[in-house]
């Protein structure tokens, strides 16, 4: 007999978050290169191949905690209300990111998560396929926000700066601030850098 789809799908999920957990794990303790995929496998108790097919790349093993928000920007502009203009609707949306100190936005002072950012700011492969993700949210941004040359401005402005604002925030927590310290800064430099984007 046959696992039903919803149960199956369930289990695929949580083999590829426990593979993932098992990495990040690694990679924290012991820095991104010098772990192999062997490692990861061993530790997470399955075959190299089976590893693959949930992670492409080494790299993925990483980043797929920004899988989540993949889209996210374009998703926001899609789901926003009427009368409500998208830079608006993503200023709003990266306050509410502020204020549940969701670590996209860099302000998040769990230590895993402030040694998380580390390893991938550090990491020149970790750094530059994470920029690929940026240029593909770019790229759904600028669909989103309508055709030609102007969308693609836009799309590119707004995420350049919720990046620089996010790179901000986990400075002054890497610094040693508290995340709640920080909050009152990193709402008025948001609505200071969405107002200028404006």
């Amino acid at each position: 007999m046959s696992e039903p789809p919803g149960l199956r799908a369930r289990k695929k999920e949580r083999t590829r978050d426990a593979i993932g957990d098992t990495a990040i794990s690694l990679f924290l303790e012991r820095g991104f290169d010098p772990v192999s995929v062997n490692d990861i496998a061993t530790a997470a108790e399955v075959s190299k191949p089976t590893l693959f097919r949930y992670f492409a790349t080494k790299e993925d093993l990483v980043l797929h905690r920004f899988a989540d928000h993949q889209g996210e920007a374009a998703r926001v502009v899609g789901d926003r209300g009427s009368g409500i203009d998208p830079v608006t609707a993503l200023h709003q949306h990266f306050r509410s990111g502020l204020d549940r100190y969701d670590p996209v936005t860099g302000l998040n002072d769990q230590p895993e998560v402030v040694a998380f950012h580390r390893l991938v700011f550090s990491t020149p492969s970790l750094a530059g396929r994470l920029t690929r993700y940026q240029m593909e949210d770019e790229e759904a941004l600028a669909d989103a926000l309508g055709e030609g040359i102007q969308a693609r401005l836009r799309a590119a402005q707004v995420l350049v700066v919720q990046r620089v604002l996010a790179r901000t925030n986990w400075q002054k927590i890497a610094g040693g601030r508290a995340a709640h310290d920080v909050h009152p800064e990193a709402v008025a430099e948001a609505d200071q850098a969405f107002d200028q984007l404006r």
